[in-house]
């Protein structure tokens, strides 16, 4: 009886920090990519952002991942202030453990961390979406010696660390919607520059896996 209670009260502590945690987390996200477009844009003197010509498929992409990174700060912020939006979400109590919801935790600051830190190393070569006129040469050291897409992997990290942290059916549709639109905008990009660099690009593939 004593350990049950302890339990409980162990998960409750860290569903509580994580409630604060991913309501800051991606308050914090949304900052970043903000300050980076536009003190990047100025910086680069070009557009950052390139979703495409409207409705193609870059385009479909951009927008659908613009939408669920609203709705989802929306969702963390309105559960810190209103903690009882849970009962929409479709909480998946079996796994309400404090080892997973960490898990979670620490998935999403590795997987955030990680993009800073790539985002740094490229400097102004980051374009997000596909640029027609660029870019103008390949980048393949630094992280992308190990992976062709470590953007997207890392991001793909976040997005499982967000169902750990707060397993549901919420975020389970997140994560599913997430890992489709990476690997539909991974295609994408990789028929540009493939287009660019041609077999560059090709010599690159054979040495560096898609993802890792």
């Amino acid at each position: 009886m004593i350990e049950s209670i302890g339990v409980t009260e162990n998960t409750s502590a860290v569903m509580t920090f994580t409630r604060g945690y991913l309501a800051l987390f991606y308050t914090l996200v949304a900052a970043f990519y903000t300050i980076r477009i536009i003190v990047g844009k100025r910086s680069a003197h070009a557009e950052l952002v390139h979703p495409g010509e409207r409705y193609c498929a870059s385009w479909w992409n951009h927008m659908t991942f613009r939408v669920f990174r609203v709705v989802i700060w929306l969702v963390c912020v309105c559960r810190y202030f209103f903690p009882a939006t849970d009962s929409v979400l479709g909480r998946f109590t079996l796994l309400n453990h404090p080892e997973i919801i960490l898990l979670g935790d620490l998935l999403l600051a590795l997987g955030f961390s990680t993009v800073i830190v790539i985002h740094t190393t490229m400097g102004n070569h980051w374009r997000s979406g596909i640029d027609n006129t660029g870019p103008k040469k390949l980048i393949t050291h630094g992280f992308f010696r190990y992976s062709r897409n470590p953007i997207f992997l890392a991001v793909a990290c976040a997005q499982v660390g967000f169902f750990l942290a707060l397993p549901s059916v919420f975020t389970l549709i997140c994560l599913l919607v997430g890992l489709y639109i990476l690997h539909r905008q991974v295609l994408c990009e990789e028929s540009h520059l493939l287009r660019m660099f041609q077999q560059d690009y090709v010599n690159y593939t054979l040495k560096t896996g898609r993802w890792l």
